[in-house]
């Protein structure tokens, strides 16, 4: 479990469990409470009466928080669309980033060989930060009932890339 997902874990558990999990995250990301104050711009007494059970942290300043332990893990929401689909399509896919209006947008591969892989990656890359997933039409309605970003087809007569830009267009919506 990555270090925000488990952060957020423990604020919903407790604010005792909180306080512990995110002295772990700065020790393990190997930041100070004045770093952690910079990167997620909150002021470092804010986070000092968190850290030391005079205060509940509010909905504002976790989300800066999770924020900021996310950029530093490099699993920023916004930053790509998952591409799903056999290692052998993957081969053939030469772009990295397609370009929506002044935006450039990453595409993140995940392979998949089967329906429960597709499936299984669809999850990962939305928990990673995905926009948009580009698939398979066979996963596609499936992927649309679980996930809550868009969801682009790829149709044999389109190109992968023409998938992955409707995605992009999809999650700009």
């Amino acid at each position: 479990m990555d270090k925000a997902r488990h952060l957020l874990s423990a604020a919903a558990e407790s604010d005792t469990k909180f306080r512990e999990t995110l002295h772990e995250v700065l020790e393990g990301l190997g930041w100070t409470v004045q770093e952690l104050s910079k990167k997620a711009g909150v002021s470092p007494s804010t986070l000092y009466k968190i850290i030391n059970e005079d205060r509940s942290p509010s909905m504002d300043v976790l989300r800066k928080i999770l924020k900021a332990v996310r950029q530093a893990e490099g699993l920023t929401a916004g930053s790509f669309i998952a591409l799903i689909v056999t290692r052998r399509v993957l081969d053939e896919v030469v772009e990295r980033s397609v370009q929506i209006g002044d935006e450039s947008v990453k595409i993140r591969e995940y392979p998949a060989a089967t329906v429960e892989d597709a499936i299984v990656s669809a999850i990962r890359a939305e928990r990673d930060g995905a926009v948009a997933v580009v698939c398979a039409p066979i996963v596609s309605p499936t992927i649309e009932k679980i996930l809550d970003i868009p969801i682009a087809t790829i149709v044999p007569k389109d190109s992968v890339t023409e998938a992955i830009k409707l995605a992009a267009r999809k999650s700009k919506a």
